[in-house]
């Protein structure tokens, strides 16, 4: 720590020096670090700052959102749109950009869905590593957020997420947990939430415990924007640099509380130190000392950012496009048809979310003008923005242009008012008005094709039997126009893939009951069994599963192999179709039974492959520990429960095409106490055997089982029954034995021979 700090020099630098910006001290060399939204795209603010997307931003290219790159299930594609994120980032003068976000879809309706990957928590950390791993290449800061559970936007400054340990060790922290070991983002961002009853803020766990020194995060911690209640409480959990700035009070409760030894000053020296590390990064080899752009500068931007961004962004929108439905081979298209383009999304396109990470497009690609430019359309707008207009004189418009047309391209979708940052929705449903047109011109075309926009899942009913073709468009970025004409024509093959599965209907959904909480508590009733997790495991079918993506050539999976310990897998993919294209392999695994509930299968491995027709390529997958493991409230830790385990390889979630079994050693026995249940005693070989025998001599009446009766009692309580065997009184010498290290690694040897 430099001396020449003063005590309120160094408790400025851990709070903001502006919206955007960290505090700098010229005189001590110390450069302002500019932090900027978002996940997908630059939002460099050069008027007012709000944090709404409200206030005017350089130009930038707009990637698709989260919600649509996801859907790639490419972490290379991923990886190269975090370069040229970071590239126009520099060009900015930004140091961090904010994200990637890679929190869980718990349910459809969380109005930030766009911004996040998917409801897996493996897709979720691939991508997001990806994306830190581009961006961090070029020499800016990633920010990981929103750490931790938050999966809604109602009231999420003050709601608690009650989550079980398990759960969160599970489902809500791995996808954090693989990007800060395998990338260590430059900084983490706190969430605004509270988890189990303690701001994510002021969470000394989650922040130092987990995040630290089990994890071994060497970055900043950063609150996200408003998230702080009490400076001096969340300095000392672990969070080191509060956004927005200024923050006067922020600063005098902190030097208030150092002199009052109520805080020890080596607590905020840490927090400094690692204010100046970032500033050390993100300044690099930039002139200036707080290495801005000026206005000039970000008047000139869009002329400075290379036109290979736009291609980009069009190449990332086509690998986000999912072909979900394709009857009667009507997609592709061909060019010779009549086509009629109906929707108003076709000519004005949504290709983002609404909030922070609002971004000003360098140009923007309409279907209309794309599809336009490849084929001649007749076009009808069939809905108006504005919900105040008459329906009625637009689907008849629309409806006469059906009729005159060989194919329709009909685009739908979520306005953007339905869907946003602040705000979670009510209903999965299109706008009632959209849904009319849907039944009107598919009732006067049969050859309908359904292109959706929309940044988290919709439902498909009741109109999705009533077209052969439906394609998911999500939100795609600024080219997301082109993009979408490319695949409906052929000109690029379909390779997206669900991250998310479809629900028949929102009272399908795991966290219907529990969603978004009442009384600022939200339970997560669900536990693990999140997405899909839960479909597969109730048997319970969706409209869509998780990883279900249509292309225009077929795919087919040979020869699975699994080594006998289950740490590798290989399968033959082939292209048994006519026309080139990519598809994810996705490896599951099912567990052993055990006395723990858990998903009928989980995924542990995906690769997206591209094959020319009649080619064939084999995938290899490696497996660790931690894919056949779950998360012990006991110990504490990951346990593999002995027993045969399915690795299953497929096309879905719902869609296996060939499974392997493996058979895992249980671990060595645990330690015995008087406090563990009978259950335990009669599973170790030491005391087992003599246990049964004892219930065998103590017998019982109507053909009850003694031993099934007490399984579950601590040892101690049935020894204070009168009238056991003697077995079960000279208890102890019999824990001294079982638990010598010596005979628990020959009883963990005897079991694992004698399952062989």
């Amino acid at each position: 720590m430099d001396a020449a700090l003063s005590l309120e020099q160094k408790a400025a630098l851990v709070a903001g020096g502006g919206f955007w910006s960290t505090v700098g001290v010229p005189e001590a060399g110390i450069p302002s670090v500019v932090l900027t939204d978002g996940p997908h795209g630059v939002r460099r603010q050069t008027g007012g700052d709000d944090h709404l997307g409200i206030g005017e931003s350089a130009p930038a290219t707009c990637f698709p959102p989260a919600a649509g790159i996801a859907s790639s299930w490419n972490p290379d594609l991923v990886e190269r749109v975090g370069r040229a994120l970071g590239e126009e980032a520099r060009a900015q003068g930004v140091g961090v950009l904010l994200g990637p976000g890679v929190n869980i879809k718990r349910s459809p309706l969380c109005g930030r869905n766009f911004e996040y990957f998917s409801e897996d928590p493996l897709v979720s950390g691939v991508l997001g590593a990806a994306w830190v791993r581009g961006i961090q290449s070029t020499g800016v800061g990633a920010s990981l957020k929103h750490f931790a559970v938050n999966n809604q936007e109602t009231n999420r400054m003050t709601v608690s997420a009650e989550v079980d340990e398990r759960t969160l060790r599970e489902i809500y922290l791995p996808a954090f947990e693989r990007v800060v070991v395998q990338e260590q983002p430059w900084t983490v961002m706190c969430s605004y939430n509270r988890i189990n009853g303690v701001a994510a803020a002021e969470n000394h766990w989650l922040l130092t415990e987990l995040l630290r020194d089990e994890w071994g995060f060497e970055g900043l911690v950063v609150s996200d924007w408003g998230a702080v209640d009490a400076r001096v409480p969340a300095l000392a959990a672990g969070l080191d640099l509060e956004m927005p700035g200024p923050q006067a009070d922020s600063v005098q409760a902190i030097v208030a509380a150092v002199k009052a030894g109520e805080l020890d000053e080596a607590v905020l020296d840490t927090a400094v130190e690692r204010v100046l590390a970032l500033a050390a990064r993100a300044s690099g080899d930039r002139a200036g000392p707080d290495h801005g752009a000026d206005d000039a500068d970000l008047d000139e931007l869009d002329h400075r950012i290379p036109a290979a961004h736009h291609v980009l962004a069009r190449e990332a929108a086509t690998e986000s496009i999912v072909l979900l439905r394709n009857e009667g081979a009507i997609l592709p298209l061909e060019t010779a048809q009549a086509i009629a383009v109906i929707g108003e999304f076709a000519r004005t396109p949504r290709f983002q979310g609404a909030g922070s990470s609002q971004v000003n497009p360098t140009r923007v690609d309409t279907a209309l003008d794309a599809v336009s430019s490849i084929a001649p359309v007749e076009f009808a707008p069939g809905y108006s923005f504005d919900r105040h207009v008459d329906a009625a004189p637009l689907i008849a418009e629309a409806v006469a242009v059906a009729r005159l047309s060989d194919t329709v391209l009909l685009f739908v979708g979520l306005p953007s008012g339905d869907e946003s940052e602040g705000y979670d929705r009510t209903h999965l449903s299109l706008p009632a008005a959209q849904l009319a047109l849907i039944e009107a011109v598919s009732a006067a075309n049969p050859r309908t094709v359904v292109v959706l926009t929309n940044g988290a899942v919709v439902s498909l009913e009741p109109w999705h039997d009533s077209v052969p073709a439906i394609v998911e468009g999500w939100l795609l970025g600024q080219a997301g126009g082109s993009a979408v004409a490319e695949v409906l024509f052929g000109i690029v093959e379909p390779s997206g893939r669900l991250a998310e599965s479809i629900p028949y209907r929102l009272q399908d959904t795991p966290s219907y009951l529990n969603f978004p909480g009442e009384n600022d508590v939200v339970r997560y009733g669900e536990g693990v069994f999140v997405g899909y997790r839960y479909y597969e495991s109730v048997d319970l079918p969706v409209r869509y599963p998780f990883g279900h993506g249509l292309s225009y050539t077929v795919f087919a999976l040979f020869d699975l192999e699994v080594s006998r310990d289950g740490s590798r897998a290989s399968v033959t993919v082939t292209n048994t179709g006519e026309r080139p294209g990519a598809h994810v392999v996705q490896l599951y695994v099912s567990p052993a039974p055990s006395e723990v509930a858990r998903p009928r299968r989980e995924l542990r491995a995906f690769e997206k492959v591209w094959l020319e027709p009649g080619a064939s390529t084999r995938v290899e997958f490696e497996l660790d520990a931690r894919a056949y493991a779950h998360w012990d409230t006991r110990t504490s830790g990951w346990v593999v429960p002995g027993g045969e385990y399915l690795v299953e390889v497929g096309h879905s979630a719902h869609d296996i095409a060939l499974t392997a079994p493996v058979r895992r050693h249980p671990p060595a026995p645990g330690k015995l106490t008087l406090e563990s249940r009978v259950a335990e005693f009669l599973a170790h070989p030491v005391t087992g055997p003599l246990f049964a025998r004892a219930a065998d001599g103590a017998g019982a009446d109507g053909g009850i089982n003694l031993l099934d009766m007490v399984a579950s009692m601590p040892m101690r309580r049935l020894m204070r029954f009168p009238g056991v065997g003697d077995a079960f009184k000279r208890i102890g010498p019999l824990i001294a034995v079982a638990n010598n290290p010596v005979v628990r690694g020959v009883a963990g040897w005897w079991q694992r021979r004698k399952r062989r």
